[in-house]
């Protein structure tokens, strides 16, 4: 049987103390569970306090975005390898709100996930279809798009 897999996202609704107690609070809860897989995926700002807040535990960290390049001249942005670096194991990609509200296309984010695993990130790629898409009956042509889209070599 396949090992089931809970990912918490947490995007951009903590602070750093909220952050710390609600990973310890995750951490006790699952407890020696070993059935599940759990992630927490708190804001970049957060990796490392959450990291230190569940490291002995069997809830695992991880990263809400990443940009595809190894290093560089882009402000702001976080390489697969600095996510690595602190204690990554998961990163979320395709997410729906990068997609609609950034323009993030099937192709830039195939090039995150190719940046992700070659880093040796496990990768959460997210797929769906707009409200608008699903009334049209477009909802398998779209995430079939978009697993091949993103999942590309």
């Amino acid at each position: 049987m396949r090992k089931k897999f809970v990912a918490g996202n947490w995007k951009m609704f903590t602070t750093a103390s909220s952050a710390t107690a609600l990973a310890r609070a995750v951490a006790q809860g699952v407890g020696s569970e070993d059935r599940v897989s759990v992630a927490v995926c708190p804001p970049f700002p957060y990796l490392e306090r959450v990291r230190d807040a569940v490291r002995g535990s069997n809830v695992a960290l991880g990263a809400q975005n990443l940009y595809p390049e190894r290093e560089g001249a882009f402000t702001g942005e976080v390489s697969p390898g600095m996510l690595a670096d602190v204690g990554c194991k998961y990163v979320i990609l395709g997410h729906s709100e990068r997609r609609h509200k950034l323009g993030e296309t099937d192709e830039f984010i195939n090039r995150k996930v190719l940046a992700a695993l070659q880093a040796g990130l496990q990768v959460i790629l997210c797929v769906g279809e707009t409200l608008a898409e699903r009334e049209a009956g477009k909802m398998e042509e779209v995430v079939t798009t978009q697993l091949a889209g993103g999942l590309a070599q």
